[in-house]
């Protein structure tokens, strides 16, 4: 299956959420992509203790854009 995530905000949770969702995909086979629009281009600074966004990002094995 192919699966597109649109993530436009900067909430860390949101994003983290949606990353785990993706690499869940990825992991059983599906052909994934992300795209950050808007204020998800901040995703770098949006992570905190509790939802370790950079973490998911970096376990993202899908097509990423920016």
């Amino acid at each position: 299956m192919k699966v597109l995530f649109i993530i436009s905000t900067d909430d860390g949770e949101t994003i983290f959420n949606a990353m785990r969702l993706a690499n869940t995909g990825v992991n059983k086979g599906d052909e994934v992509s992300v795209f950050m629009l808007g204020k998800g281009v901040t995703f770098e600074t949006s992570g905190s203790d509790e939802f370790d966004v950079m973490g998911q990002m970096n376990q993202f094995g899908g097509d990423f854009y920016v």
